[in-house]
């Protein structure tokens, strides 16, 4: 067995040449190398339902598992390291700074403690090397699809940053759907060097036009961020792009800092359901109800400025953010899921200790069985804990 360390660093060298399809490859030699008997790569696919093996060189292990019911998928859910029970194969979480990407599965006689942390070092690579060639490989973008993607649904997720992002002291992690026919949601969140930004827009309607004007709206909102542009200056952004290019379109939005240092919470809401504040398991009623500005397209903001609310978070705070096509999706019956519903689901999942993603996973899929699995319109979250080392907010 070859040094680990000299693995990994030619791993990463013969990378720069690989293939999207010849990635599995890569990392199958490496681990032979390492000791193992073989490893196999699987991603998530798209709605988070099952992992999906990328083209192996040897064609022995399952297409495809289920998240809900192996124990990949259980790796997937815990992202901890999970043991066969005849100890000879692990599935490791491939995970991306904190956003979840699949699982690696490894195989060797005589898995030790140590053999183990060179897999969980291993995956770690490979999860690293699967991000960089994703953006320009479409048979990795191919390997998250189970059907065809809609051309609005297209243009929206190519805008679409990484499900979850984090540092350790803020995690933001969101969800959309239907993933493969998005109508007019899009969510964005980023860090900067003392913040946390946080935006949700709700495009009017259900087609291209509607998928134009929210990836149109992201990028106002982000080249106002990025030039050193507030929230209040966010807002006129946007609303200027859609009343010159988007006439008949109109948006709700909320759009938000969340200072990671002391906790300071700010946010604008134009006409859109008003973020929900969670605390010590429970949700504070009205907390972050605030009377909301006029939807964007009007152009109403280009001389009236939003109001800009704030507030100030507590360690251990989440905080929610959320579309009308969550609360208000009816089941068969006519029932409603409701605000009620959607913050039972998010606590009781914190509090059987499921991370935040895993936690709007699971909420996903009850908005998608309450509805049959019919959307009938989009249903975006997004979840952001606010979570300190104490030492960070001590004043």
């Amino acid at each position: 067995m070859e040094s680990s360390e000299n693995v990994l660093s030619d791993m990463v060298t013969d990378s720069h040449t690989v293939a999207g399809g010849e990635l599995a490859g890569l990392v199958f030699q490496a681990g032979r190398r390492m000791g193992l008997d073989g490893t196999c790569m699987y991603v998530t696919d798209l709605q988070q339902t099952r992992l999906v093996a990328l083209p192996q060189p040897v064609a022995t292990e399952a297409e495809m598992l289920d998240i809900d019911g192996s124990l990949a998928g259980l790796a997937y859910r815990t992202e901890r390291t999970q043991r066969s029970r005849d100890g000879g194969t692990v599935w490791v979480p491939m995970i991306d700074g904190i956003e979840r990407l699949g699982v690696l599965k490894a195989t060797a006689p005589d898995l030790d403690e140590d053999l183990i942390r060179w897999c969980e070092a291993l995956t770690g690579v490979a999860a690293l090397l699967l991000v960089s060639k994703s953006s320009h490989n479409d048979l990795l973008i191919e390997a998250e699809r189970r059907r065809k993607m809609t051309v609005q649904g297209e243009l929206v997720w190519a805008f679409l940053p990484p499900r979850t992002i984090g540092t350790t002291r803020v995690t933001s992690s969101a969800v959309l759907e239907p993933a493969y026919d998005i109508g007019g949601d899009a969510f964005d969140h980023s860090i900067t060097q003392d913040a946390l930004h946080l935006t949700l827009l709700d495009s009017m309607g259900h087609d291209l036009a509607s998928g134009g004007a929210s990836a149109a709206g992201l990028a106002a909102c982000r080249a106002t961020r990025r030039s050193g542009g507030t929230l209040g200056d966010i807002i006129p952004a946007i609303d200027t792009i859609l009343n010159e290019w988007f006439t008949d379109r109109l948006m709700t939005a909320v759009i938000a800092n969340l200072n990671v240092f002391d906790g300071t919470f700010t946010w604008v809401n134009c006409a859109h359901p008003p973020p929900l504040l969670i605390r010590d398991g429970q949700v504070l009623p009205r907390m972050l109800e605030r009377e909301p500005d006029l939807p964007l397209g009007w152009a109403f903001h280009t001389t009236s400025p939003p109001t800009v609310h704030r507030t100030r978070l507590q360690p251990g705070d989440r905080v929610l953010l959320y579309s009308d096509g969550v609360t208000e999706a009816r089941s068969t019956q006519g029932d409603l899921f409701g605000e009620e519903r959607l913050a039972d689901t998010v606590i009781r999942a914190m509090a059987a200790g499921d991370p935040a993603p895993e936690a709007l996973r699971r909420l996903l899929h009850e908005i998608l069985n309450h509805q049959d699995h019919r959307l009938r319109d989009d249903a975006t979250i997004v979840l952001a804990e606010w979570h300190p080392a104490p030492t960070d907010h001590a004043v």
